[in-house]
């Protein structure tokens, strides 16, 4: 016991250095300070874990465009655009092109993040874009319509605009086999046609496309496009030598379009320096039609000469009237937008033959007196335009091709053997019996006036004088002043 207190005593007068004890001091700072720090350290991860924030880095098309704190953001906002381009353009298939956005996730302490900046740049950067189909003539684009079903619509009006409907004859032809007429009662001819052909001269395609949705025409517009077009106004002056078909070829016009425009104009009044309206409206489509019409004309009775030697020369004495026949003219009609390009004359068929009136004249010739009975004044015949009303015009007679040697068409005298306005070089001949025959457009004269001419005599060459488009006969006849109709008599 006293050996321990010895031991303490001992320990008590040991004397502790000075530095020891201000390691000491320091050390226990230096603890303390360590505990702060951690301390500290531990409340300051808390801090800044509470404060680090996830977002999302948008770009459009790989280009950064700014950040969101929530995709939905960009979900609500190609929504409410996509709502607001099909109410603009209602029955359109609209697409955004929201599949060229994508994110990028991140996290910072306190980011900055511009969500209302970055949700306007990209409500201007969300393009729609239409679904349509585009309408090609001859591989051009012309416009875009909403879908297929319209671009059929709108083809099929336009055609449908200028088809022509078939007709058919009325039973008046039948009527017209049985009744026997003079020339002054003979019934009107009639009419039936059928459609060949209905087509587009150009080329005309559909093709799906992706469009600015602003660009779709409405199914009126593409309409107005297709079948109207823009006018373009066009003034021509007359010029030596011009033609009405000359000119219509010239500004790829139907002479419709220049009769129509110019109502005062014919082939037999063109003038030098008359100015003539053109202005025609461009479709970018041209419906092209084929149509048959056949015609139903009155066959003129042949007259039929008998010589009786008991009368005098210059009697006559009707001993059986003639009755009228009846005979079917066909035609092929190729007509561009409505005008008339090409008539094709196809033929004639006999339907009911007429019956010829028989008169007995006296034995004494009267020199140059025809017989009634008129002959082709070409051979081998062929009419490439016939009697009547054509572009909006009265031809007077028909226009014949062949042998290029005219031929008298019956017996009589050569009244007129010169040159007319619009017809050129003509020939006219009295048959003393009340009819005429004018023979125009002629190249050269093998008859002067005066002369006594004879049925199927050569009596000049056909030519291309005078209003003419190309080398032919213009034919007329005519009785007791009157036209008529060759195609009755021929």
């Amino acid at each position: 016991m006293s050996d321990v207190k010895e031991e303490k005593s001992w320990l008590s007068r040991i004397t502790i250095p000075e530095w020891m004890k201000r390691s000491k001091k320091q050390l226990t700072i230096a603890v303390g300070s360590l505990v702060f720090i951690g301390v500290a350290a531990f409340a300051g991860n808390q801090y800044v874990t509470a404060n680090t924030v996830e977002f999302y880095k948008v770009y459009m098309d790989g280009k950064e465009i700014g950040t969101v704190n929530n995709k939905a953001l960009v979900d609500q906002l190609v929504t409410i655009k996509t709502k607001e381009v099909e109410q603009k353009y209602p029955g359109v298939h609209m697409t955004l092109n929201a599949d060229k956005i994508t994110y990028a996730a991140d996290k910072q302490y306190k980011p900055t993040v511009n969500s209302n900046e970055t949700i306007d740049k990209l409500s201007d950067l969300l393009v729609p874009t239409a679904t349509g189909v585009s309408l090609k003539i001859n591989g051009k684009v012309v416009g875009v319509v909403k879908d297929q079903e319209t671009a059929d619509t709108i083809l099929a009006k336009v055609k449908s605009k200028y088809q022509p409907q078939s007709t058919a004859a009325t039973k008046q032809v039948k009527a017209l086999s049985v009744k026997s007429t003079s020339a002054a009662t003979a019934p009107t001819k009639t009419k039936m046609s059928r459609v060949e052909s209905v087509g587009f001269v150009e080329k005309v395609a559909t093709e799906d496309t992706q469009v600015d949705p602003s660009k779709i025409l409405t199914a009126e517009e593409s309409y107005n496009l297709l079948a109207q077009g823009e006018i373009s106004p066009i003034k021509y002056t007359v010029k030596d030598g011009d033609t009405i078909s000359g000119i219509a070829h010239k500004f790829n016009v139907s002479q419709g379009v220049i009769y129509n425009n110019n109502p005062k104009v014919d082939e037999f009044n063109l003038k030098i320096g008359m100015n003539l309206d053109l202005t025609v409206s461009k479709p970018a489509l041209t419906v092209s039609t084929v149509e048959k019409v056949t015609e139903n004309i009155v066959i003129e009775p042949l007259t039929e000469n008998r010589t009786d030697p008991s009368m005098r020369a210059g009697q006559t004495k009707v001993v059986r009237e003639g009755k009228s026949g009846l005979k079917q003219m066909s035609y092929m009609l190729t007509k561009h937008n409505g005008d008339l390009v090409i008539e094709q004359w196809l033929g004639q068929k006999v339907i009911t033959p007429a019956v010829s009136k028989i008169i007995v004249r006296g034995t004494k010739v009267v020199v140059g007196e025809g017989s009634g009975n008129f002959a082709w004044p070409v051979s081998s015949a062929s009419i490439s335009s016939p009697y009547g009303t054509r572009w909006g015009r009265m031809h007077k007679g028909i226009d014949i091709t062949g042998s290029h040697n005219v031929k008298a068409s019956d017996d009589g005298v050569v009244s007129f053997a010169g040159t007319k306005s619009g017809y050129g070089n003509v020939i006219i001949i009295n048959h003393k019996n009340g009819y005429e025959t004018l023979y125009g457009h002629l190249d050269s004269f093998k008859v002067k006036k005066g002369a006594v001419v004879e049925k199927g005599q050569a009596i000049a060459i056909m030519g291309n004088t005078g209003r003419s488009t190309g080398t032919h006969l213009h034919f007329e006849i005519h009785k007791n002043g009157s036209l008529r109709n060759p195609m009755s008599f021929l």
